[in-house]
């Protein structure tokens, strides 16, 4: 129920801004919006959807799309990861980096609709520690409803 109220008010706020994009990765438990994943370059922000309030972990992500096909687009790009409430007890508010090469190709039959895929590793901030994720998910990319 969580993560289904979550998912619909982001995708509220993302149909506000256009042609947005709204993703769910359901095996990292991880939200995210973007801009308009299909032109050359985007950002992507992640949003920890099983976690306290007091790791509250966002990762924003400029993403540049290498291949652009009608069907399916190859992307990779950079992220940042960051604990904004930290700063309330004077913890560093940057947790680490991270790549991401990813893959988003429509959904047949289902208009918008866009399976996801992604390799990305992450280092923490010292680099004393990293990990590979992936993420497997849905994306849905809100088009611009036409002027009348």
């Amino acid at each position: 129920m969580k993560h289904a109220l979550t998912a619909l008010l982001l995708s509220l706020a993302a149909t506000a801004f256009g042609q947005a994009s709204v993703a769910y990765y359901p095996f990292n438990s991880v939200v995210t919006v973007s801009s308009n994943a299909d032109r050359a370059i985007w950002l992507d922000a992640r949003f920890q959807t099983n976690t306290a309030f007091e790791s509250l972990s966002t990762t924003l992500c400029p993403m540049v799309n290498i291949v652009r096909r009608e069907q399916v687009n190859y992307y990779a790009g950079l992220g940042i990861r960051a604990n904004f409430l930290n700063g309330i007890d004077n913890r560093d508010v940057l947790e680490g980096y991270s790549l991401h090469f990813g893959v988003r190709a429509k959904v047949p039959f289902i208009p918008n609709l866009r399976a996801a895929f992604e390799l990305s590793p992450y280092s923490r901030k010292d680099f004393k520690y990293g990990i590979m994720q992936t993420y497997l998910g849905l994306a849905y990319q809100f088009s611009k409803k036409p002027k009348p």
